[in-house]
């Protein structure tokens, strides 16, 4: 078994004293993901997940939404500490904004994620993650019914991560193909 810990996931808000941020565990079992927690210190929510035992919010089950479309989609998503590099993700943003219903940008891989599970954001994706960023909510969100994975396919990874319904999944991956969201 192999720890993947972030203690302080959003450590902007964190230090800027935003809501938002959270701790984060997950074991890994050659390299997968076997179970995931992810706890809210301000809000008290502790989301959890064991491969195929489901994911639960304060040990209540939870399942993903399940938008009508594409455009009717709020979708979560992330940016780089560096400038060059934010905005690029800044104008991929501005090339899918208009094909989705809105973007929320919270400021912590894992509470998205966990979001996604629960259902309060319909998808999330971002580039240029950590390990310790996705591991569990990735996992939480995979055992609520989203389809979670690297945008062009491949399982989530430092290139790109991408959590939605199965309905909206391939739609949303080739939104952001086209907008080159993994060339960033």
């Amino acid at each position: 078994v192999t720890w993947c810990i972030d203690p302080i996931d959003g450590t902007v808000n964190f230090v800027h004293r935003l809501p938002g941020f959270n701790v984060s565990v997950a074991a890994l079992v050659d390299g997968r993901a076997v179970a995931g927690v992810v706890v809210s210190p301000l809000t008290g929510d502790t989301f959890t997940a064991v491969r195929d035992g489901g994911a639960h919010l304060d040990g209540t089950p939870i399942r993903c939404a399940s938008p009508a479309s594409l455009a009717r989609a709020v979708v979560g998503t992330g940016f780089a500490y560096d400038p060059a590099r934010r905005t690029a993700q800044a104008e991929v943003l501005a090339r899918v904004i208009g094909r989705i219903a809105d973007v929320r940008r919270l400021g912590a891989a894992a509470t998205d994620l966990c979001l996604v599970a629960a259902g309060r954001l319909d998808a999330y994706w971002e580039v240029g993650l950590n390990p310790w960023d996705h591991a569990a909510g990735a996992l939480i969100a995979e055992e609520a019914g989203a389809r979670v994975g690297a945008i062009s396919g491949g399982p989530p990874s430092e290139r790109s991560v991408l959590a939605a319904p199965p309905a909206i999944w391939d739609a949303l991956a080739a939104l952001l193909v086209e907008a080159g969201a993994e060339a960033v």
